[in-house]
């Protein structure tokens, strides 16, 4: 049996016709901008130790690092992965990056969740 190293993914479809793919990578794309908020937050606040924050970067250069390799094996272009989705806006913020608290202008769906995260969601009738 060969090991995870040596197994190549080979997809049956590519690109937009690759199924689930392009779906499962976008929402872990959400999720790795998500935690990278949450990192600079948490750097910004002083609350990471220098070993924390150095094994927060490394995780989440190596998850960007496997998208971009998924995206290759599906033959997925990374900037598809943003869903625009109406008059809510982009899942993703256009200019491909976001940095906690500055508004870009166009705000996106990853921006609202970030703030939600960050001040927390009020019970109810106390906002």
């Amino acid at each position: 049996m060969s090991s995870p190293e040596e197994t190549a993914l080979v997809p049956k479809s590519s690109g937009k016709d690759a199924g689930l793919a392009p779906l499962l990578l976008t929402v872990v794309e959400l999720i790795r901008q998500l935690m990278e908020a949450q990192v600079i937050r948490r750097m910004e606040a002083d609350t990471l130790t220098d070993e924390e924050l150095d094994r927060a970067a490394e995780s989440l250069r190596k998850l960007e690092a496997q998208v971009l390799d998924l995206c290759e094996i599906f033959d997925i272009d990374p900037a598809d992965l943003n869903i625009e989705l109406s008059e809510l806006g982009s899942l993703l913020p256009k200019s491909g990056g976001y940095y906690p608290g500055v508004s870009l202008g166009n705000p996106s769906i990853l921006e609202l969740l970030a703030r939600l995260l960050n001040t927390g969601i009020p019970p109810r009738g106390k906002c």
